[in-house]
């Protein structure tokens, strides 16, 4: 698959396409429909298939500091859509300027002129333009004029894990799977995504107390901006690394993970700590992934050490388990 920050790396000579066009973070089910829809429609006509997304969010552009918490990182996004079978992941950096584009300008100068689209496949709620002010409507009449096909996607539902079968299902939604990383709803995020919500970063230097005093070490998690982190608690989680610069992990150990400022002991800063289950190795400096897989329980302030040492046994206990049933 190629990979293009911006149009200047389109390569010359560029045929036609179909183009699918979304921010995509957390590549959730709904996402899959829409992408798979529009690599059938490649397929299908012998072309590539290229996914339009954005950097950064356009939110951030159009009203600063409104930057939603972030589901999948820009290489996680690319990765997903190589799986599919995308044949171009083009990141078009998002400005100001394009926050100002007309939408009939955004489709002649990008969609047309440059990308030479024979067909368009976005969800049925897609906007685009100055304003938002694009729909879908309005991307079949230009396509009419510009000559290229538009589709739209239905947008994808289902019942999660909690929700009772009788109530309505719930679209599947990045705002949905936000909701539901932030309630600490970790197994309904993984209903919605198909896979279980990921963070991933940097291991850095903790404070050592999981070590030294409570004979618990932890790799302490480097988060990127605006990452969706779920909510304080303790979860159950498998837990990838590689050494920095590998392409390929090492290894994924079962793992029980900590989220929160640490109450027991007055913290004030907001961490990630993951205490891998039957390893004793130092992971600092390496690159590491957190897949949620449950929520054991919510962060609780201890008055002892004592009870938290005995808690904590408890959630490895269980996180071995979940994760490694006899």
């Amino acid at each position: 698959m190629q990979r293009w920050r911006g149009l200047e790396q389109l390569p010359s000579g560029w045929g036609r396409c179909v183009v699918t066009i979304g921010v995509f973070d957390g590549m959730h089910r709904g996402h899959q429909q829409l992408i798979g829809q529009a690599v059938r429609r490649a397929r299908q006509r012998g072309l590539p298939c290229v996914l339009v997304t954005f950097d950064p969010h356009p939110a951030e552009v159009v009203r600063p500091g409104s930057h939603p918490a972030q589901l999948t990182t820009l290489q996680r996004r690319a990765e997903l859509a190589e799986k599919q079978g995308v044949d171009v992941f083009c990141v078009l950096p998002f400005t100001a300027e394009m926050s100002r584009m007309p939408a009939d300008e955004f489709v002649h100068e990008i969609i047309v002129e440059r990308l030479h689209a024979a067909v368009v496949v976005v969800g049925k709620n897609f906007t685009f333009g100055h304003k938002a002010a694009g729909d879908i409507n309005l991307l079949h009449t230009l396509g009419q004029r510009f000559g290229f096909e538009a589709e739209s996607a239905e947008l994808l539902g289902g019942h999660t894990d909690g929700v009772e079968q009788h109530e309505p299902p719930v679209t599947f939604s990045s705002t949905f799977v936000r909701s539901c990383v932030d309630a600490g709803d970790v197994a309904a995020a993984a209903a919605a995504l198909g896979r279980y919500h990921r963070l991933e970063g940097i291991v850095v230097r903790g404070t050592g107390r999981g070590g030294r005093e409570l004979g618990y070490p932890t790799a302490n998690l480097s988060t990127p901006e605006f990452a969706a982190i779920p909510a304080d608690g303790v979860y159950a989680c498998w837990f990838t690394h590689r050494q920095r610069g590998a392409t390929e992990p090492e290894q994924t150990l079962p793992a029980a993970v900590s989220v929160g400022s640490n109450p027991t002991f007055s913290g004030t800063e907001r961490t990630v700590e993951a205490f891998v289950l039957d390893v004793d190795r130092d992971f600092y400096g390496e690159y590491a992934e957190l897949d949620f897989v449950e929520r054991l329980r919510g962060m609780v302030r201890f008055d002892s050490a004592e009870e938290l040492v005995a808690r904590m046994a408890q959630d490895v206990a269980e996180t071995r388990a979940l994760l490694m049933p006899r």
